[in-house]
């Protein structure tokens, strides 16, 4: 069933009905209507010598009148949020209300704002203003723009804030003394979006706003705004190409004549630093960065002085801490091909950690951050393009690795060398094993991977020290991501580990033939060894995981043009005074009873 569709010229219609300018104490009425006489009886009228002006009874003077929609207390008062050009027209019907005529108002309004009136439709009638300028139109549900029932006279059209895909209809009849359009926030998408922003559509544009769409071919883009001779203000922020490498470089370096680009003035030093960027286009990356920092944890409580000590059967049981966060797929590259990058970095702990209060599981801090390369003042581009590239494929080639039964990683970075962390997808099998362990939180959103720092045994503050290169081809994506955000989570991992029962010898061994003794001898050391061996062999069960705390980071900043985003996250009290007893308890009875095997024998200091 079709939706009734509301036109512009309607909703102006709306909107001067309800100011009501034809009723009390506008218009003409019992209030005022000695002042609307016939011009012959009001000139008799004049004959009479009157000492001051006075009214009839049951009138209100022109001061009066005006009160009622001055006072801020008035029945008759105007809203809070109502415009200067509202205000007038209610005083102007007060005043001389007969000027009130269709005719007028369209020869009046040089300005209209119809914003947030689900207006769907832009009729003909707005021809009928004959003088209007600025036409403002946001916040509404308008898919496409019939041009030809755009006034002519047109310097300011926007159109924010709603469901435009394409700027094509714009393009058939467009106003041709428009000095600025804004589409910023609408739908629009596609590689062909660019032929319709060039000079042969808008010859006198000025500022173009173009902001927080689905835009991605930033060449594309900027080739077509160089016919524009008159741009000075632009804004591109918000859209997917804006997210790449040298975004903001390459265009002032493309449009020599801009003043201001994402809402910043661009100053005559980025021009000389940016010099030359803009004929190196196909040089560039096609691609985003971004770098996930996490630093440490704190307030975790030790698990581990809950159990109880572990008997020579077992179980043996350990814990170790990690971070998860999911972050967006690039659905263009292969699955091995993720340009993910691990570094291990040593941030200083902090020593001011105190235990007389409940504590929080604390993440300090989480940093996320677009790749913006510091430009040289010379020529920017092959040098640093191939370096960038080079690194990209040295990443690649590395490969991730996969993880073991328990769950840690196959090698350990304790030594503070770099090595990938494992995609969710390499460890499929192992994820359904442990699907009756896992919190819901630890699964990855559609369209999403998941990624953890490495583990670490507790600590008052356990360092993380991670840092992660996430390079993206498809960008559009990345964009709907960055509005979503990305679901941090401390993770606690616990395994048991119980002996391996190996058969027992047998009592006697069988008789040894004659000159095989030597070798029954040998064969009898090595089942012993391998006995011994076994008896020190641990099983371990699949991991345990318990989520201690999860939070949503928003990421939305990075698009508005933010270099980073950094939080602390705080997930809530999971250690109170009790635990941080029970823990240094123990750290003090280790301290007094440190065991330690030397030359063969068992040695206890005090």
């Amino acid at each position: 069933m079709e939706t009734t569709q509301t036109a512009v010229s309607a909703a102006v219609r709306e909107h001067l009905r309800r100011l009501c300018l034809q009723e009390f104490p506008c218009g003409t009425g019992s209030w005022n209507k000695s002042r609307f006489l016939p011009q012959t009886w009001r000139a008799w009228r004049e004959l009479i010598p009157r000492e001051e002006e006075a009214v009839n009874p049951g009138e209100e003077t022109v001061e009066a009148l005006l009160g009622l929609v001055r006072s801020p207390h008035s029945p008759w008062a105007l809203l809070e949020d109502s415009s200067a050009e509202d205000r007038f027209l209610k005083e102007l019907a007060i005043q001389n209300p007969l000027m009130f005529k269709d005719s007028f108002l369209y020869t009046y309004f040089r300005s209209l704002r119809v914003v947030d009136k689900q207006v769907s439709l832009v009729d003909k009638d707005l021809l009928k203003f004959v003088k209007l300028e600025e036409l403002i139109l946001s916040a509404n549900r308008i898919k496409e723009v019939n041009a030809a029932n755009l006034p002519p006279t047109l310097k300011v059209l926007e159109l924010y804030g709603n469901k435009m895909t394409s700027m094509e209809c714009l393009c058939a009849h467009p106003p041709p003394g428009l000095q600025h359009l804004g589409l910023g926030h609408n739908k629009l998408l596609g590689p062909m979006e660019s032929l319709y922003v060039t000079s042969d559509h808008w010859p006198n544009l000025v500022s173009l706003d173009l902001g927080f769409n689905d835009l991605t071919d930033l060449q594309s883009m900027v080739a077509s705004l160089r016919t524009l001779q008159y741009l000075r203000l632009l804004v591109l922020q918000g859209n997917p190409l804006a997210l790449v490498p040298y975004y903001r470089g390459f265009t002032i370096d493309s449009l020599s004549g801009l003043c201001v680009l994402d809402d910043i003035t661009v100053a005559s030093s980025e021009k000389h630093q940016f010099r030359g960027l803009g004929h190196s286009g196909d040089l560039l990356a096609h691609e985003a960065q971004l770098v996930v920092t996490i630093g440490n944890v704190r307030g975790v409580l030790d698990s581990s002085i809950l159990d109880p000590e572990p008997g020579p059967q077992g179980p043996f049981i350990t814990y170790s801490y990690y971070v998860t966060y999911d972050f967006v797929e690039d659905e263009e590259g292969e699955g091995d091909d993720y340009g993910g990058v691990l570094a291990e970095v040593h941030p200083p702990l902090s020593s001011s950690w105190s235990h007389s209060q409940p504590c929080s599981p604390l993440l300090d801090p989480l940093e996320i951050g677009i790749v913006r390369p510091s430009p040289s003042t010379e020529q920017l581009g092959e040098d640093i393009l191939e370096e960038v590239i080079e690194e990209t494929e040295d990443s690649v080639e590395s490969g991730p690795e996969s993880l073991s039964q328990s769950g840690e990683l196959a090698e350990s970075l304790a030594s503070g060398g770099s090595a990938p962390l494992p995609r969710s997808t390499d460890s499929a099998e192992e994820l359904a094993k442990l699907r009756p362990h896992l919190d819901p939180r630890l699964l990855p959103s559609p369209g999403t991977v998941l990624f953890s720092t490495v583990r670490k045994p507790w600590a008052d503050v356990i360092p993380c020290g991670y840092e992660m290169q996430h390079t993206l081809k498809d960008l559009v994506p990345l964009k709907a991501f960055l509005l979503s955000g990305t679901t941090v989570t401390i993770v606690e991992e616990k395994i048991l580990s119980w002996p391996v029962s190996v058969p027992p010898s047998p009592d006697s061994p069988l008789p040894a033939k004659k000159g095989k003794g030597e070798k029954d001898k040998k064969g009898k050391k090595e089942k012993e060894e391998k006995d011994k061996k076994g008896k020190d062999e641990l099983r371990q069960d699949p991991p345990i995981l318990r989520v201690l705390g999860s939070g949503l980071v928003i990421l939305e900043p990075l698009l508005a043009g933010e270099p980073f985003v950094s939080t602390v996250c705080n997930f809530g009290v999971v250690r109170t005074l009790e635990t941080d007893q029970l823990t240094s308890a123990r750290a003090r009875k280790t301290k007094t009873k440190v065991p330690a095997l030397s030359g063969g024998r068992l040695l206890t200091g005090s």
